[in-house]
């Protein structure tokens, strides 16, 4: 039967600062006396190999009678458990270094040592009353605060197991009973508490990544645009990409709204890059396009003031933009073209191939030169027509395993081959990206957007 030793708390510890557990006869020593000596012989078992790392146990426990009594234990590896005591929750929060692996604490310790100096204001009027002297767990509330990664057991007395099972909700990993503890009971307990732990810390993470995952979709979602159409007889149609792996938002953007005077105005815009500040930074320039446009401002000044804002925004002089905007008229027949460095948007009418508007004398992209100028180009829509605008994404995709690209009269050819089949709209849309995807042999790199806008006159 294990028998307590009077406690020595003076005594040496080893280099570490540990209390390593020592072989009493028979088999058992007291919590309190668990110092080593410089006399002490090692176990046989405890020549670990140089990276074997042994368990510590921080044991919280306050018995005057001299101290609780804890046989001898060990872990998987037949290595003797290091142990810490511990005679108040100061003491504790004093002991509590990273290497501690579990806490045992005794539900018998004074309720008084669970108000410890310095310790965090409670606050609400659940968390208040469980601080208080009445509440039954107010010891292991406080452990559970300020080791909030532990692993905790509690100790306590057979004739209480309501208070156990309650403290295993409250937090506890398990409970042992005082008068049971023997040497096999403790160490597996031990253990299956710290890997228990683990797997609690574990989902936590894997429940917290999932809610983050969600709260950013969320928020990517109601970052792209809604077209602002009311009035128009114009169809919208747009599919968009991410390169990034689980995003829901890339560096490209676009917009399309209608002014008061009964203009459509449509953009696209790509961000160099594809990375989350490339992302906040298309959603800058796309919103301030949205609000600038709705001020009046269109052409030259409109692409001159997004320049500003892009240099003031991004995070190194080495970003730029490239962008594609579009004004309609009224009357859906013409159209007032800029070019910032993008490609030129294809346009389709009934009976004739599908082509791309003229873009010579486009100017450079946003951000690379200081004054630069944007000429818009008048172009003639016609009575039915539809006009596509894209990303680069959507061209520079390989075919199949050698090194040639896509590129823009490939993509001609592609969407004409589509209009043969009678594709329109949404369905043009996703049949583009489906074969531009199968052409590359997987999944697009760089982000794509493509944007389609149609007029069917009478």
């Amino acid at each position: 039967m294990p028998v307590p030793v009077p406690r020595q708390r003076d005594t040496p510890a080893t280099e570490s600062g540990q209390a390593v557990l020592q072989t009493a006869a028979p088999a058992a020593v007291a919590v309190g006396a668990l110092q080593a000596t410089p006399q002490s012989t090692p176990h046989p078992t405890a020549q670990a190999a140089p990276h074997a790392t042994p368990l510590t146990l921080l044991v919280i426990e306050d018995d005057p009678a001299g101290g609780l009594t804890v046989p001898e234990i060990l872990d998987t590896d037949g290595h003797r458990i290091r142990l810490r005591t511990a005679r108040n929750l100061t003491e504790a929060e004093r002991l509590l270094t990273p290497d501690v692996n579990c806490i045992l604490l005794d539900l018998a310790l004074p309720d008084t040592g669970a108000r410890t100096p310095g310790a965090a204001t409670v606050t609400g009027a659940a968390t208040t009353a469980a601080a208080t002297a009445t509440d039954r767990l107010a010891v292991l509330r406080q452990v559970l605060r300020i080791a909030p990664r532990h692993a905790v057991l509690v100790l306590t007395g057979e004739d209480d197991v309501e208070r156990a099972a309650e403290a295993v909700r409250v937090g506890a990993q398990d409970y042992l009973f005082r008068d049971e503890l023997d040497g096999r009971l403790l160490s597996r307990a031990i253990r299956y508490a710290v890997e228990r732990k683990r797997a609690d810390i574990a989902q936590y993470k894997l429940a917290e990544s999932k809610l983050r995952a969600q709260e950013n979709a969320r928020l990517e979602r109601g970052l792209l645009p809604t077209p602002l159409l009311e009035g128009s007889d114009l169809r919208f149609a747009a599919r968009y990409r991410p390169g990034r792996s689980r995003a829901l938002l890339g560096g490209d953007f676009y917009d399309t709204v209608r002014t008061p005077d009964g203009t459509v105005h449509a953009m696209i815009g790509d961000v160099c890059g594809h990375g989350p500040d490339e992302a906040a930074l298309g959603v800058e320039l796309r919103i301030a396009w949205r609000a600038l446009t709705l001020a009046g401002l269109c052409g030259d000044d409109l692409l001159a003031t997004l320049q500003e804002v892009l240099e003031v925004e991004r995070p190194c002089e080495e970003i730029f933009a490239t962008l594609c905007t579009v004004d309609i008229a009224p009357d859906g027949r013409r159209a007032g073209l800029c070019l910032a460095g993008h490609p030129a948007p294809l346009i389709s009418r009934p009976g004739r191939p599908a082509r791309l508007l003229p873009y010579e004398n486009s100017g450079p992209a946003l951000g690379l030169l200081p004054r630069a100028r944007w000429p818009r180009r008048q172009v003639e829509l016609g009575g039915s027509w539809s006009l596509m605008m894209y990303t680069d994404g959507l061209i520079e995709g390989r075919i199949g395993e050698g090194k040639e690209r896509l590129g823009q009269d490939g993509m001609v050819e592609m969407i004409n081959r589509h209009l043969d089949r009678g594709l329109s709209g949404e369905g043009l849309l996703e049949a583009a990206v489906t074969e531009a995807r199968r052409l590359n042999g997987g999944e697009l790199t760089d982000d794509v957007a493509v944007v389609l806008l149609s007029r069917a006159e009478g």
